[in-house]
């Protein structure tokens, strides 16, 4: 069992190339048997799946499990991402969802986890996937929401999983569902609105169409067992023992001491159903049973009601996990990191951008301390109006970026239902991560069985707008109250937002709000908070990102404009009484003028009596990719860095299109290179950077290809995003395409491959090729050879600054037959001096 382990449209006069499509993802579909239908029939229900196999195999295996109301089909995208990064991908449709059969039991350990345990099963029967031991597969499981329990469930009943990647999901079910925010005070308050829309979509005929012809039943899909528990719910907003029996079970909180697997665990800012309070309780507890198992805790700008689109970023740090894990990828960090929408807290959150925050160690909802803020108001009296009616609204559950209004338009508290208690105007920006925490003082002039209050954290600007924080607020629920003051201490929710300097803090209680199930009333309550403070949790957070403070972004692009200006004025011809002029033979040379490269007799001696070059000598015909060899040491990087200008030969010469190279050369301009990896500003979108260095270069009048030159290099619409939340295949991505503006006649690139899994180098290449269809040359220096041996048609190959080879791949591998461009290779360098003519 391992453990541990995480033009470019090309314009051609009259012609137009583009890179070829990616391959449509064709996974097997598979019919699988699950466990039994029911407690009562023991035939296996059928679980509808497919299996996405990568182009290498045997390889790692994730289980993919959907979310509440989805299927197989609802995770296809993201399997198809996985699978490009090398995972062989099994995503399913659960049982009693899709077209699969059974009915709904949320997650039972007798039913759908056992599913999932008969999925590793099938996988370890697999050749394409890789085996730990007999029956063992190396298999790790994500999913979200529902899937996300699923994953944390299935992590705990099966040793078998290697790594778990859970997002906005429960650890306690009925918590989640009977929401309290009171401690100690028992049960809390029916969500009635999520709830009522989780039974909703179980009542749905198989496939979810609410159109489809089919009986009406009252329980749907459900299990006669969850049908009850709902109906008791709803109608009564109890629990009885055997529907808390029920939740229990399918709660990971039931489990957690025996996940041993490692933990990726997200939470969604915007969610109102499952808060980061649950995600927090999933990593504290997994944490406290087995400390050395690593955990990794994201609060991120998402959530079932809506929030920041955050897909990429989460999409790439859940398969960083799994491959780190799974595939000895590169090492992945534990540190907590939470999503921070720009602006103020009273500011247009819903439309800001997002800054990655994170610190080593988890502070869990109450932050690393808490700050006190003081907060006043008078003793108040509130309405709890007959029927609940009208009710106050905070969140949209299930209406998505609408659920944005809850928190400025709608949340407005009304009349008579609610007490405030405000701060003073804040002397500084106050950032708040966490739970904040106040104690309340209730009582009524009368017994009160069920009491119902909801309690929230709002801010409010010099005008006096208010907003709360992604809609949401604390459920209270008390047994009872009476004349008699009840002190309660109330953790509101967990939040991450920041105040201005000259805003106010206000804790507000309430009677109402229409997502909850709320007592028939009418009462009046007596609201007051005894210690006149609210403890606002802090944590000291650094950006992920490395540069230079936000302030300055706005001047990156005068930065930028300015280096390459001063590096183009370095590298100007220079004429001076040290300098030798050109001779006459760096002008053009008739007889090479259509030849895009030629390198003649080059030396490159450094001081100290390096010689990296020695008299390499090699042509480059147009349009080819031609692959650039060697071994460590043998001189590839500075023969092209004397192609392109960058340092001096000190003998010899290179010819571009028949004209010398020397800094400054014309001809440079018709050079595009990529060498070193690629340097961005972060803060810009990948467009916005192109169009800065396209004009830092001075190509006035020139046309770049913008358009042609994104659709080669295959961004999408990740060129509007900020390049700080690009993964190492988006950033290699952008360097080519900042190679290739303005379509010139040869591309430089220096181990473009690097940093790529299988997939995005199977995809560089179709774009290579693409772009030498035009006519124009490409060359590249890698040391993976069998990738130069699918992607070139010539090579070269140098040793010791020496060319010791050159021609076609055909010609390199005539007369050797099962053999690889490798084994040439190495005989080549271990013998000497081969060359290869063309």
């Amino acid at each position: 069992m391992r453990r541990w382990l995480g033009s470019a449209a090309v314009v051609v006069i009259v012609a137009l190339t583009v890179a070829p499509a990616r391959a449509e993802v064709s996974p097997e579909a598979l019919q699988l048997p699950g466990a039994a239908t029911s407690a009562t029939d023991p035939s296996p229900v059928t679980l509808s799946a497919d299996l996405y196999l990568p182009t290498q195999v045997p390889a790692p295996a994730v289980v993919l499990a959907h979310g509440f109301g989805g299927s197989k089909a609802a995770v296809a995208e993201e399997a198809a991402y996985l699978q490009e990064r090398g995972f062989a991908v099994l995503a399913y449709s659960a049982r009693g969802f899709g077209e699969s059969t059974g009915l709904i039991s949320m997650n039972s350990p007798q039913f759908e986890v056992a599913d999932a345990r008969r999925i590793v099963d099938y996988l370890s029967e697999r050749p394409e996937i890789v085996q730990d031991g007999a029956g063992d597969p190396r298999v790790g499981v994500s999913g979200g929401s529902y899937g996300g329990a699923l994953a944390l469930l299935l992590a705990g009943y099966d040793d078998r999983i290697d790594a778990v990647v859970a997002d906005i999901t429960w650890n306690d079910l009925e918590s989640s569902l009977f929401g309290q925010s009171a401690r100690g005070a028992g049960l809390g308050v029916l969500k009635q609105l999520w709830t009522g829309f989780f039974f909703s979509a179980g009542l749905l005929p198989s496939g979810g169409n609410p159109l489809a012809p089919g009986p009406v039943t009252e329980c749907g899909r459900f299990s006669p067992e969850w049908c009850a528990a709902y109906t008791e719910a709803a109608t009564t907003g109890t629990v009885s023992p055997a529907a808390a029996e029920l939740m229990a079970a399918s709660s990971p909180a039931s489990v957690s001491n025996s996940i041993t697997a490692p933990t990726l665990i997200g939470g969604g800012q915007s969610d109102s159903l499952f808060p980061l309070a649950q995600a927090n309780a999933n990593a504290e507890q997994i944490s406290a049973a087995n400390p050395d198992v690593p955990v990794k805790v994201v609060w991120h700008a998402e959530g079932h009601d809506g929030g920041v689109d955050e897909t990429e970023r989460l999409r790439a740090l859940g398969a960083d996990w799994l491959s780190a894990y799974l595939a000895d990828g590169p090492a992945v960090s534990t540190a907590f990191e939470v999503s921070e929408v720009s602006g103020s807290a009273v500011s247009d959150r819903a439309a800001g951008t997002v800054d990655v925050l994170s610190t080593p160690d988890y502070p869990g909802l109450y932050g690393q301390g808490q700050r006190p803020i003081p907060v006043r108001g008078p003793t108040q009296q509130v309405l709890a109006p007959a029927g609940g009616v009208p009710a106050a609204v905070t969140a949209l559950p299930g209406a998505g970026g609408l659920a944005g209004l809850a928190s400025s338009v709608l949340a407005l508290p009304l009349p008579g239902q609610s007490a405030g208690f405000l701060s003073e105007p804040l002397a500084e920006p106050l950032q708040v991560i966490g739970s904040p925490r106040v104690r309340l003082q209730v009582s009524s002039d009368r017994p009160v069985r069920d009491a119902v209050l909801f309690a929230s954290l709002r801010i409010a600007d010099a005008s006096q707008r208010q907003i709360l924080p992604n809609g949401l607020v604390a459920p209270i629920r008390l047994a009872e109250i009476g004349p008699e003051p009840v002190t309660v201490e109330v953790d509101l929710p967990a939040i991450v937002t920041e105040a201005a300097a000259g805003d106010r803090l206000a804790v507000v209680v309430a009677t109402t709000d229409q997502a909850y199930r709320l007592p028939e009333g009418p009462a009046v309550y007596t609201v007051s908070l005894p210690d006149g403070e609210v403890f606002v949790p802090q944590v000291d957070v650094v950006s992920t990102a490395t540069e230079a403070p936000a302030w300055l972004w706005p001047l990156g692009g005068l930065v930028l404009v300015l280096v390459i200006a001063v590096v183009t004025w370095l590298l100007r011809p220079r004429h001076g009484d040290d300098e030798p002029r050109p001779d006459a033979s760096a002008g053009p040379s008739a007889a090479a003028a259509d030849v895009p490269i030629s390198v003649r007799g080059l030396v490159k001696r450094f001081k100290g009596g390096l010689t990296a070059v020695d008299g390499a000598t090699f042509t480059v015909p147009p349009g080819v990719v031609l692959g650039l060899l060697g071994p460590n040491g043998a001189g590839k990087t500075t023969t092209m860095r004397m192609i392109m200008g960058l340092i001096r030969p000190t003998d010899g010469e290179v010819r571009v299109f028949g004209q010398r190279i020397l800094p400054g050369s014309a001809a440079l301009a018709r050079i595009g290179s990529f060498v070193e990896g690629p340097g961005f500003l972060p803060y810009l979108s990948g467009r916005r950077n192109l169009e800065l260095y396209w004009k830092a270069s001075g190509r006035v009048g020139q046309e770049p290809y913008f358009d042609g030159v994104l659709e080669i290099a295959g961004l999408g619409s990740a060129v509007d995003r900020k390049v700080k939340t690009y993964s190492q295949g988006m950033r290699q991505r952008l360097g080519l395409a900042q190679a290739m503006l303005g379509m010139p006649d040869v591309l430089l690139l220096d181990e473009p491959t690097n940093g790529l899994d299988p997939p995005q180098i199977r995809e560089m290449r179709d774009v290579l090729h693409a772009y030498a269809a035009t006519g124009r040359t490409v060359i590249i220096s890698s040391h993976l050879l069998s990738e130069v041996e699918q992607t070139c048609s010539h090579v070269v190959v140098m040793n010791r600054g020496q060319v010791i080879a050159e021609g076609t791949v055909a010609e390199f591998m005539r007369g050797r037959t099962g053999q690889r461009l490798e084994d040439v290779f190495l005989e080549m360098v271990g013998e000497g001096h081969t060359v290869v003519s063309s």
